[in-house]
């Protein structure tokens, strides 16, 4: 018997490029982790730890905030480590972090073809077999080729091919569950009868496992179980019972497979189309029998929180690490004395059963906990150090770290730590120096005191963390953070009331502004990247392969990302989510998303995450068999569905937007969906690390309800997909579109301005602009852009292309060969300009990045001013903040050079921009 190894497609494959692609039929895309891997926190080699140099330090890892008084417990330590932690002491810092790791059970999947004698049928039908030996809710997703079938398309099955159960995906696969024929079975299986009339040449199949999301495949790719012999020869690796790999199922009598001569019938579904010649004929295999190793990961989650204290007597640090893994577990530990970082082997005493690694760490065994769950340690430690540095050993093979990295716990400095009163000793507390400056009398209004003495103390603590030359990058950016926010509260008082943007004074007053910060806008100075394109998901491990890009894309000056759907999906793109809180997706699994995030934040570059609240996949039909009701963590019944679409019977209130009618569109006027969602949202912000929110398919619930979201989930940045038609008389495009973008900016406005829109309008005229050689339609009847970027800029994103629009897709494609003229728009105008994937993956990279140079060099933001100096019918052109100046079209145009001097930046077909001097 042969055994074919099925290798994790996450690894190294991918999927081979069909010669072409039908409109009509799509290729089904899986993931998979067939074979074993290791899991992200697992280590080849215990001495790769010691010492290493890449130590995450996270906001939550900023030196003490907020101190309060706690009596310090006991812990199972040395008499004198007892004694130190039983003194009354300032709990200094504490964390949970998060602990994933990886069970592994083995088994098999089998495939077998036998002859069978169908029901009530003359003829020898074909059975194919497909079982799986693990335990689990098991899926099998298949569809069929026919003989003149060229790539990995894949068609539905006849009819009479599909067995019971069975549901379809699209026009181009069925998903069967497989079942135990019964109680005492092994094996869970499904049997497909295959008619021997039919034209069909080979089944292709994935198995998935519903009940964790993953998808197994052979060698990376879809399992392709020939029936006939001319796909025995193809030279794919992913052919089961491929020639030489043939076996025959147990108690055969024969040593081989059989073959036997019979002509394709010419009737059967699309035989006209499909069959090949008549006189030509094909064998068809008669039967085999294949086994293939697999393997299944678990994901087991536990924690390990970490609490420093500072002994009020000694003033030394005191470590108290506790942990929920079972059985014993090993701490892998040292010390540092700078920003460095770099281990080494504190002074004694040390805890019990701890032993000396390689003279770079040391290693102590966890003490077992009083109630026998899990284990702890002490550690008491010497005031000047600056961190803690560990790592966990399970077992041999299992290694826990802080996402990649070693776990890093800061220590205070003592000259950071307010003097505290010790019974016995002196009365006399030292003024600390975050409270220098708080007495200092102010003559603001009493409501504005607070905030003031919170940016007072926030930079307090910045200064003294300067002058202690212990300030990391992360330290910084968490204290202006927060004096961010707060600015933008400040900010808030005085505007009560967000207007909707008619008025050109007000508009005019709005963009003289220094950008602000705030909440959901970011600082003005964004530059967005689509991170993703229609097809990406077919990889299969896009987070990996996006991974490799990071570098690069903060090289070009990009400040945010926006990543596709992270959920459970049943479209394999991801705007079909059903499982909210499983964030396996078909881009990859959730270590692989806070990975890639982390990498992001290194470099300094945001990350969106793609958010679809509109609608969400049922798990389960109700009584009368239609689909509304839910699984997973967020288990709702049909009183989540709107009341108002036919299609799913939901029990909730009408709709507050527009109905998608592909899946139940969710209620969101449910006071528990806004509080699961808001939990959700801010699930996502904690784990991942999002730092703001592209919002799917808007127009389908109220406005008023996002901004419900974003106040709880406080994004750094936010923008809402509004899509709607813009206006045409007779088929032209009219040259007023007031009122789409006036849509636009009510949505925006009843967010309350916590979310911008993309700019649907200025794509749209853009289109027909770049198409019909009109560019006088790019100013306004005012002089103004003529977008949503001529009303209210800050909230505009600004594209010409995405997923949808370009792509694989093309529902409306940028015209084609004047793309750079879109970007020299956009990235020289107002509002926050988005760059698609596949335009700076491309021949136009050199182009955008020259351009992305020239805004930031620029320091031109959402609120620049634009002042139109030209539109007509064969040349635009504006001047920018006075800095800028920019031209599209064939037609020919210079800057004045009456109060400035123009040098030439940046010039390609039909544009051109030019600096000031």
């Amino acid at each position: 018997m042969s055994a074919v190894s099925a290798e994790p497609f996450l690894r190294h494959s991918r999927f081979e490029k069909p010669e072409f692609v039908r409109s009509r039929r799509k290729a089904a895309v899986t993931l998979t982790t067939a074979a074993p891997i290791k899991s992200s926190s697992s280590f080849s080699c215990c001495c790769s730890l010691v010492p290493r140099r890449k130590i995450v330090s996270n906001a939550s890892s900023f030196p003490f905030p907020n101190l309060h008084r706690v009596i310090t417990h006991a812990a199972r330590a040395s008499s004198t480590d007892t004694a130190l932690a039983e003194s009354n002491s300032d709990v200094l810092f504490k964390e949970t972090f998060p602990l994933s790791r990886t069970e592994t059970t083995e088994g098999k999947i089998f495939v077998r073809l036998d002859q069978t004698k169908a029901k009530e049928k003359e003829d020898q039908w074909q059975q194919l077999t497909v079982g799986c030996s693990l335990p689990g809710k098991w899926i099998l997703h298949w569809g069929v080729s026919y003989v003149d079938d060229i790539g990995s398309e894949w068609d539905q099955p006849p009819e009479n091919m599909i067995p019971p159960g069975s549901i379809p995906i699209k026009d181009y696969a069925i998903e069967t569950p497989l079942k135990k024929a019964s109680e005492g079975e092994k094996f869970h299986q499904v049997k497909i009868e295959i008619d021997p009339k039919s034209p069909i040449a080979a089944l292709n199949f994935v198995l998935k496992d519903e009940e964790t999301g993953v998808w197994y495949q052979h060698k990376g790719r879809d399992f392709k179980m020939p029936l006939v012999d001319c796909f025995l020869d193809s030279g794919s690796g992913n052919v089961i019972g491929a020639k030489g790999g043939f076996s025959i199922w147990p108690g055969a009598m024969l040593s081989n497979m059989f073959l036997k001569a019979d002509t394709l019938a010419s009737e059967g579904k699309d035989s006209s189309s499909r069959s090949k010649d008549p006189k030509q004929e094909t064998r068809k295999v008669e039967g085999f029998y294949e086994e293939l190793p697999i393997a299944k990961y678990a994901v087991i989650e536990n924690s390990v929180t970490v609490s420093v204290s500072k002994c009020l007597k000694t003033a030394k640090n005191l470590l108290y690490l506790v942990t929920d893994l079972p059985g014993e577990a090993v701490v892998h530990w040292g010390v540092c004395r700078d920003d460095a970082k770099n281990w080494e082997i504190p002074a004694a005493p040390h805890p019990p059963e701890t032993t000396v690694f390689k003279n770079k760490a040391l290693r102590t065994m966890l003490q077992a906990n009083e109630d026998g769950n899990g284990c702890s340690g002490s550690f008491t430690l010497d005031k000047d150090l600056v961190g803690f540095l560990f790592v966990l050993k399970l077992n041999e093979s299992t290694w826990l770290n802080c996402m990649g990295d070693d776990f890093f716990i800061p220590l205070p400095i003592s000259s950071s730590i307010p003097a505290q009163s010790i019974p016995g000793e002196s009365e006399g507390v030292p003024v600390s120096e975050n409270t220098v400056g708080a007495d200092q009398e102010v003559s603001h209004a009493t409501y504005t005191d607070g905030i003031i003495n919170e940016i007072r103390s926030l930079v307090s603590d910045f200064s003294a963390e300067k002058r202690q030359q212990t300030k990391t990058k992360e330290v910084q950016e968490s204290i202006l953070q927060e004096i961010e926010k707060l600015a933008a509260e400040a900010y808030s008082i005085f505007r009560s009331s967000t207007p909707t943007f008619m008025d050109e004074t007000v508009l005019e007053s709005e963009a003289m502004q220094a950008p602000k910060i705030c909440s959901g806008t970011g600082t003005g100075y964004e530059i967005l990247l689509q991170g993703f394109n229609w097809e990406s998901h077919k990889l299969g491990h896009w987070y990996m392969e996006l991974k490799q890009k990071v570098e690069e894309i903060s090289s070009l000056g990009f400040t945010v990302v926006w990543l596709p759907p992270p959920t459970e999906s049943v479209s394999p793109e991801g705007y079909m989510p059903k499982d909210l809180y499983n964030l396996n997706s078909r881009y990859g699994n959730i270590d692989e998303l806070k990975d890639l995030v982390k990498i992001f934040h290194r470099k300094g570059v945001k990350v969106l995450g793609d958010a679809v609240l509109n609608h969400r996949c049922a798990h389960y039909k109700n009584g009368n068999g239609v689909w509304n009701m839910f699984g997973g963590r967020l288990n709702w019944d049909d009183r989540a569905v709107v009341a108002d679409d036919p299609h799913f019977q939901g029990r909730g209130n009408k709709s507050s937007g527009d109905n998608f009618h592909a899946a139940p569109n969710i209620d969101h006027s449910q006071e528990f969906v806004r509080k699961d969602l808001k939990e959700w949202l801010c699930w996502l912000r904690k784990e991942i690390g999002y730092d703001g929110w592209r919002l799917d398919f808007v127009r389908g619930f109220w406005g008023g309800y996002v901004k419900d979201y974003l106040d709880a989930s406080e994004p750094y940045f936010a923008v809402g997909e509004y899509w709607d038609s813009l206006s045409y008389t007779y088929g032209e495009l009219d040259h007023n579109q007031d009122a789409h973008r006036q849509r636009i900016v009510d949505w925006i406005n009843a967010t309350s301005g916590t979310a911008g829109a993309f700019d649907v309008t200025t794509k749209g005229i853009l289109h027909t602009t770049l198409e019909k050689c009109e560019y006088w339609r790019l100013s306004d009847q005012k002089g103004k852009p003529p977008g949503v970027v001529g009303w209210w800029p800050s909230r505009a994103v600004t594209f010409i292309e995405n997923h949808d629009t370009g792509s694989t897709q093309g529902h409306w494609r940028f015209p084609g060969g004047k793309e750079m003229q879109g970007y020299a728009y956009i990235l020289t105008h107002p509002g926050t300009p988005a760059v698609f994937f596949d335009h700076i993956f491309s021949r136009y990279q050199s182009e955008i990045a020259a351009l992305i140079s020239l805004r930031n060099r620029n320091k031109i933001h959402c609120r620049s001013i634009v002042k139109i100096t030209k539109a007509e019918r064969d040349v635009y052109a504006a001047i920018i903040d006075e800095k800028v100046a920019v031209k599209i079209g064939p037609g020919h145009y210079e800057p004045p050079s009456s109060s400035h001097s123009w040098s030439s930046k940046v010039e390609g077909r039909d544009y051109k921009v030019w600096e000031a001097s």
